[in-house]
């Protein structure tokens, strides 16, 4: 199931590249790395909010102002990287200080039904000498269920049972043409590499991933005392390639026009009928679903046709491959490394794994999280944070509606809805006022399989209830720990965790132009969400609806093609160029929200007046210099070509030289002049919410 493979990243991976699912579209999070053996000092911010011993002043601004702000910080980080890590950032050390935070929860929880709970699954996690002595026991019953499968009716059905994988996935979410209520969702799947450029392209790089994952797979049945592991594996790759061949590019899978096919439910056992669509709905608990929407029907009716063609048993090791993966990070320890050797450091270059307690931490936090949640808004986000939030959300709104409402390539006609949605946009701060009560979930301090198993019920009988529900605005898509953010483009929703609302990315006691261009920025982003290239096409209430008038619909398609063209240049490492057309609407948010939080920012300084220089730096430059700081990060390049094939973010430094070069104000805060690298002729530079001036 899904929910099982979501936790065995949670547990194994420092950083995941995934792209968001369409239901949480643009979310941005950030899972914690290990912090490098160096001086705390090095991440030293002065009371405003700039890390003045970060920069590089060798750098010229107009050359490299990603070098500029952050190159000493980058060199120091790099020499002295981890053997966990494949990566480090500002946003990492958050999420560890964040981690750690949760941790003294978790190790000291409320002596209640939902506090003994926390804490049993996390001893489940910790007490590892038990997990050793069990080694494959806590799986065997599941694997034997695999072994007896006799034909494909019964294959129908273990597919159905919690636990157990599918060729495709199969999910519960709003409706995008009615988000009102709750819809069941189908897509490609089967695969367990990110991507399908991880079969199919051509490179030394690809083949290493290709047969790591084929000796992953071989090791797995080795473990699990099985015969011919080799061939087994060959033959379930060759099945997942043929899967593979079948998926739609990252690229289509953007287009939410493309992705929006609502059927009847007679019409999907029409695509697909191989897979006794009656049947296995009511074994689901989906039984009351009668439309549905298949995301991808090509490649949902190919895998149809690929579980007729592939041998039973070739289905029966790809089953007992994948129950082995899902819960390698709760069983022994040759499990747990060979899960490791190909999740972690094959794909993403990780060279150790996380302490035991931190992959514990976030095993709770991505199953009881909401609990935990209750006790670190109480710990971790004081009055002041929210009202300094409040003020700053207020300007920034505030500015995009100015904005909107001068836009003299936007027609009136589209002016109106804008505006409107722009209102409507919801806003979530700090975290959910009522944690869902997930108490009747038995969790056992020595039975951690089961602890999971019961996990994944619940939410598996969680979905299927919520299809006879309407669809719950108030509900959170992430914990107040999480450091992230979020634009819910079928809610038209904001969300800031306060686990993101900490030092040094946000804090009441920074100047405002620390605040604005770095929390500022990212709130201007995930507004901008519900206007990118794809955010747009949804209206205030989040339904999918063109709102747009051909004309200005055209010019705004023009503004983000010139935008596309320049990231489109953009090569981290050689043959690994930013895609421009998965980027895009990231790109936009990016530069959409540095636009706006400038002209919030101006707001605020027409207010409270123009901030003084300190540290030799203008208020405008501090503001500049935040926003590039917040992407200060180091990145090994085996996870950089895993950032470029999977991610809906450009690089790092790409999202502040790629950003500010089109911005004027960044210009003459430091005066770039024709001659400097990142410098652009005004008419060259691409504004999305910003008249040429």
């Amino acid at each position: 199931m899904p929910f099982l493979r979501n936790l065995a990243l949670a547990v194994s991976l420092a950083i995941s590249a995934a792209p968001a699912a369409l239901a949480q579209s643009a979310t941005t999070t950030v899972p914690p790395a290990a912090q490098p053996a160096m001086p705390v000092d090095v991440f030293g911010f002065a009371d405003t909010g700039i890390n003045l011993t970060a920069r590089n002043p060798a750098i010229r601004p107009g050359d490299d102002f990603y070098g500029h702000a952050n190159g000493a910080w980058t060199a120091f980080v790099k020499e002295r990287l981890g053997p966990t890590d494949a990566s480090f950032s500002l946003h990492a050390q958050v999420a560890e200080e964040v981690e750690g935070q949760v941790r003294a929860i978790i190790e000291t929880p409320n002596d209640t039904p939902a506090g003994r709970q926390v804490s049993a699954l996390y001893r489940s996690f910790m007490d590892e000498a038990r997990i050793e002595q069990l080694g494959l026991d806590p799986i065997r019953p599941y694997l034997a269920r695999i072994n007896g499968i006799a034909d494909r009716e019964t294959l129908i059905t273990v597919f159905s049972e919690n636990g157990y994988n599918m060729p495709i996935s199969v999910g519960v979410i709003p409706d995008t043409g009615d988000t009102r209520r709750y819809v069941l969702a189908v897509s490609q799947g089967g695969t367990h590499m990110p991507t399908r450029d991880h079969y199919l392209r051509e490179g030394p790089e690809f083949d290493a991933y290709r047969a790591a994952l084929k000796t992953y797979m071989a090791t797995s049945f080795r473990l699990a005392g099985m015969s011919e592991p080799e061939a087994r594996a060959e033959r379930i790759y060759a099945l997942e390639r043929r899967l593979a061949e079948t998926h739609w590019s990252m690229e289509r899978l953007r287009d939410v026009r493309a992705t929006y096919n609502a059927m009847t439910r007679a019409e999907l056992v029409a695509l697909a009928p191989q897979f006794d669509w009656n049947r296995y709905l009511d074994l689901m608990g989906f039984g009351r679903a009668e439309r549905i929407i298949v995301q991808t029907p090509s490649a949902v009716a190919d895998a149809g046709r690929i579980l007729d063609e592939v041998p039973l048993e070739t289905w029966k090791d790809w089953l007992t491959f994948s129950f082995i993966d899902a819960f390698a990070p709760y069983l022994s320890r040759p499990f747990q490394e060979a899960e490791f050797a190909f999740g972690s450091r094959a794909l993403y270059g990780l060279q150790t794994p996380h302490p035991r307690w931190a992959r514990s931490v976030r095993l709770v936090d991505a199953t009881l999280g909401e609990t935990v949640g209750q006790i670190y808004l109480d710990r971790h986000f004081p009055a002041a944070s929210r009202a300094t939030l409040n003020e700053l959300i207020g300007n920034i709104r505030a500015a995009f509606n100015d904005r909107l409402g001068r836009l003299s390539w936007m027609d009136e006609p589209t002016r109106r809805e804008a505006l409107a949605k722009l209102e409507a946009i919801g806003t979530q701060i700090g975290g959910p006022t009522t944690p869902t009560d997930l108490t009747s979930v038995r969790q056992e301090p020595n039975d951690l399989v089961g602890n999971i198993m019961r996990l994944s019920e619940w939410g598996l009988r969680r979905d299927g209830e919520r299809l006879a529900e309407p669809v719950d605005r108030n509900e959170w898509p992430m914990t107040a720990q999480t450091v992230g953010a979020s634009y819910n483009v079928l809610l038209n929703q904001i969300t800031f965790p306060a686990g993101i609302l900490q030092k040094p990315l946000f804090d009441p006691s920074y100047d405002a132009p620390t605040n604005y261009g770095r929390i500022g920025s990212a709130i201007g982003h995930e507004l901008g969400h519900g206007f990118d290239d794809q955010g747009r096409r949804f209206d205030r209430s989040g339904q999918l609806r063109d709102w747009w008038s051909p004309a200005s619909s055209e010019r705004y398609d023009a503004i983000a093609a010139r935008l596309g063209a320049q990231f489109a240049t953009y090569e981290p490492l050689p043959g690994f160029r930013v895609n421009a057309e998965v980027t895009m609407g990231e790109n936009i948010g990016d530069l959409g929200g540095l636009e706006i939080a400038y002209a919030a920012y101006r707001r605020h300084v027409a207010q409270h007046g123009e901030p003084p220089v300190v540290n030799g730096l203008t208020g405008d430059q501090r503001f500049f210099l935040a926003f590039a700081q917040t992407w200060a990060s180091h990145t090994s390049d085996n996870l950089m070509r895993q950032v470029v094939l999977t991610d809906e973010h450009a690089p790092p430094q790409y999202r502040v030289n790629g950003i500010v070069r089109n911005m004027d104000a960044w210009y003459r805060a430091f005066n770039v002049q024709p001659g400097n690298a990142l410098y652009l002729p005004p008419e060259q530079r691409v504004r999305i919410w910003e008249e040429v001036r």
